[in-house]
């Protein structure tokens, strides 16, 4: 199963969040993304535990916990085919009528 495990402090590395997973099963993997450009921490991250059952624990038990001083937020990953697309921004899309 994987998890998303957000509001992370920007000190929070790979090795501290496996530690807090790993107390409830096996962790196939761990993720903390990052800025492509400054390589700094984006407060987020993903958790990947094959064990379904563990991962529900894990959830139910970090959810509102304190982790290097920040209340984390965490809950079953979603496919990003399932978030709603943002109308972005730019040229066309989303809009009443405009004059010229």
């Amino acid at each position: 199963m994987n998890i998303y495990v957000g509001n992370l402090s920007f000190t929070t590395n790979e090795t501290d969040l496996k530690e807090a997973f790993q107390a409830f099963g096996e962790v196939s993997s761990c993720n903390i993304i990052k800025d492509k450009y400054s390589g700094e921490s984006r407060g987020f991250g993903f958790v990947e535990m094959p064990n379904k059952d563990e991962a529900e624990k894990a959830m139910s038990m970090l959810n509102g916990k304190d982790l290097k001083g920040r209340t984390l937020k965490v809950n079953e990953a979603k496919a990003r085919t399932d978030r709603p697309r943002s109308s972005g921004g730019g040229f066309g899309g989303g809009g009443g009528s405009r004059r010229y």
